[in-house]
């Protein structure tokens, strides 16, 4: 990928993958179906999201800490100094997280920054194809 990103340089997408524990599963299947693309991104993931991409998906992801540790934190530092084109957090609404200020922190960072950021899977379809267009 390098024309389709937000700012239009010709880099790859930078795309942070982000997923509780009750979504880990979706995004695998999310990121299966849009795999071939994404290998031509530049992708970081929280802790255990990265790790089961990678292993699961042989995509090449850069692991941060968990979001319980400190991920979503590193995500929203790269992404307020441009490091980040796109977000994908499926998110579980019906679970409480303990690191919801975090949370709420990167998805108010994508906001003031203007960078997409979908947070359930029908919206990241939407983002991805949109984004990562087939050739």
């Amino acid at each position: 990928m390098t024309d389709s990103n937000p700012a239009g340089a010709c880099r790859p997408l930078r795309l942070a993958l982000i997923a509780h524990d009750g979504r880990k599963d979706r995004m695998i299947a999310l990121a299966r179906e849009f795999s071939p693309r994404l290998r031509g991104c530049t992708l970081c993931a929280t802790g255990t999201t990265g790790g089961r991409l990678a292993a699961e998906l042989g995509l090449e992801v850069e692991r941060l800490l968990s979001g319980p540790l400190g991920g979503d934190l590193q995500i929203g530092a790269r992404l307020a100094v441009g490091e980040i084109d796109a977000v994908v957090f499926l998110r579980d609404p019906m679970t409480p997280q303990p690191h919801e200020p975090d949370i709420n922190a990167l998805v108010r960072a994508c906001d003031v920054h203007d960078v997409p950021c979908a947070t359930n899977v029908s919206t990241a379809r939407l983002l991805l194809e949109q984004l990562l267009p087939r050739d």
